[in-house]
Order: structure tokens, then sequence, then C-alpha cells
């Protein structure tokens, strides 16, 4: 009798409907993933369950981490986030998701003052030469932020820019979180700018600029997804 091939499951918590996986998606499916969503202020995260996730990723937003006023569902997002950290299970937070990882462990999230919207490579720590993040190499990544988040206790920052000093850290072995956007598929990052026009009106950034710049990198920054996520997997599903 021939045993039945087991399913791994990824499932993203997302805050907003064009911050998906983006290019990650189709590199999960790749390794045999059924990959689902959780659409945060719809779906209950109290009814998560998260022994049978295999991966959990927490996607960007354009929220404050500290909103919990305005948006109460945060308060359990927080807290299975938490759990999932406890539990040393795979997870990776993207922007607002490596925000709310840091607030799990304790950590402030706070206004920088300025906003980092753009692309720029990374500075990588001595920790983060010994990371997945090596993998980026010299790629311009895209940063789209005005909030940062503090380490939590005990932790070291991996990757920095020069508007940005904790671009990365990670919890353990099994667990990452990247301030910057690296899934950002190209060919759907118009709906970013018309996403998020407002905001680029205000920090006096004209859409044309980013669009130029994408069409530049995106070659670069698929490959370079795709290693940093290999590697990253290898390890965090070990």
């Amino acid at each position: 009798m021939i045993a039945a091939m087991t399913t791994k499951t990824a499932l993203a918590l997302r805050h907003l409907a064009f911050e998906d996986l983006g290019l990650i998606e189709p590199l999960l499916q790749s390794r045999g993933f059924d990959v689902r969503y959780h659409e945060a202020g719809v779906d209950d995260f109290t009814a998560v369950d998260l022994a049978a996730v295999d991966l959990l990723i927490v996607l960007g937003g354009p929220i404050s981490v500290e909103d919990e006023d305005r948006f109460p569902w945060l308060l359990d997002e927080v807290t299975l986030i938490r759990q999932r950290l406890d539990a040393k299970q795979p997870l990776l937070g993207i922007c607002l998701g490596a925000q709310l990882m840091a607030r799990a462990l304790g950590a402030r999230v706070k206004p920088m003052g300025v906003k980092e919207i753009g692309f720029a490579p990374l500075t990588l720590t001595e920790a983060g030469q010994g990371s997945a993040l090596a993998e980026l190499g010299a790629q311009p990544m895209l940063h789209w932020h005005g909030d940062q988040f503090e380490l939590p206790a005990g932790m070291v920052s991996l990757a920095a820019t020069a508007v940005c000093p904790h671009q990365a850290f990670a919890p353990h072995d099994k667990a990452l979180g990247l301030q910057f956007h690296p899934e950002v598929e190209p060919a759907r990052f118009e709906q970013w700018l018309i996403g998020h026009i407002d905001e680029l009106e205000h920090a006096g950034i004209e859409p044309s600029e980013l669009r130029a710049a994408m069409a530049r990198e995106a070659e670069g920054l698929r490959a370079a997804l795709g290693r940093l996520l290999t590697r990253w997997l290898d390890q965090a599903l070990r």
C-alpha cells in the first residue's frame, strides 16, 4: 500500500489585499505547500489552529502596531504570534509582520520621524552575514515604512540601512523578521502605487520614481528573494 503524501500548510496573515505573498507564493507552492490566507479584521485570530500550520507568515500593512484602540483584533494577532514564537515553529514576518513579532516579544515599535520608501541595499551586521540574508548580496531591497521596531531583549540586529538601524532579526533559528519587502511581485507593483498614493504624496515621492526603480530592480529582486527564501526555508523546516 502506498502512503499518501502529506501536504504542508502555509498560512499568511494578510492586512491589506494587495500586500500579499507576491513572489513568495509560487516558491512555496513549488515546495509542496498548500497556501492559505487569514484576513485580518475579517477572520478570527483566536480560531487559528497553529498545530495545523507548518509555516506562518505575517505580512505588511499601513497600520501601526500600537493601533489596538482603533483595531482591537491586533491584540489577538499579537497573542497568536507570541504563541507561535513560544512554540519555536517556522515563522516569517515582513514589515508590519516583523514589528508585530517584536511587539509580541515585549519590544517597542515607534515612528522613525521619516518615511523610508524606495530601493536601497542592506548593510549586514556580523550576525547577518552568517544568516540567510547573505543571499541578498548587494541587491537593493524595497523599503516602505514609517515605524521601526526596537530589538527584543537579548536579540541582535541582522541588517541596517542609513535610515533604519534594525532591518531584520531572528528570535530563533526558525523565525525571521524582515522590516523590508523582498516579496513584492514586480508585475503587480502598480497596485502598491495606487493603494498608497496618499502616503506617497505626503512623503513627496512621485509614483514614476518608484515605477522606474522597480523596472530596473525587478530581475535582481526576484532572484534574490529566491535565494533568501530557499536558504531560510531549508533551515526553518529541518
